[in-house]
């Protein structure tokens, strides 16, 4: 299993609301302090403002926040709403050419390793992967005021 760009961008996004709290922030801020392009973080930020996962507010004194509280965060259902594709091997995904499928069992434990991967993500929220008593050092790395 391999998590995209995508979906480490997604979550580093919504730490940085979350360390935040309720204070707005822009594109522009979090690209810079993450050192990452800000026209990648743009797409990433516009597909979690349609999910609900944050707020953008328009306008001169606009920016972004969680939509919600951090508790409310499942990771793994965020995982799901950001990666496109968990075929593991041929035999997940549609048009399998493997001449071996029929007999072999490796779909099956690949199958039962993904749901083993989702079943501990799901256990935990956005709350729960912010540093806790280390906040102020991911504070200081990210520059966040």
């Amino acid at each position: 299993m391999h998590i995209t760009r995508y979906t480490d961008y997604s979550l580093r996004v919504l730490m940085y609301l979350a360390l935040k709290d309720d204070e707005l922030s822009t594109i522009r801020e979090i690209a810079d302090s993450y050192g990452i392009s800000k026209n990648h973080l743009m797409k990433v930020v516009q597909e979690l403002n349609n999910k609900g996962y944050l707020q953008a507010i328009r306008g001169k004194n606009g920016g972004l926040r969680l939509a919600g509280a951090a508790e409310a965060i499942n990771i793994g259902a965020l995982v799901r709403d950001t990666e496109q594709d968990f075929a593991l091997v041929e035999c997940f995904g549609e048009g399998d050419g493997c001449v071996i499928t029929s007999a072999c069992q490796l779909k099956r434990v690949l199958g039962e390793a993904l749901e083993s991967f989702f079943a501990v993500l799901d256990q935990y929220t956005l709350a729960d992967i912010l540093p806790g008593g280390k906040a102020r050092v991911m504070t200081r790395l990210l520059n966040i005021g």
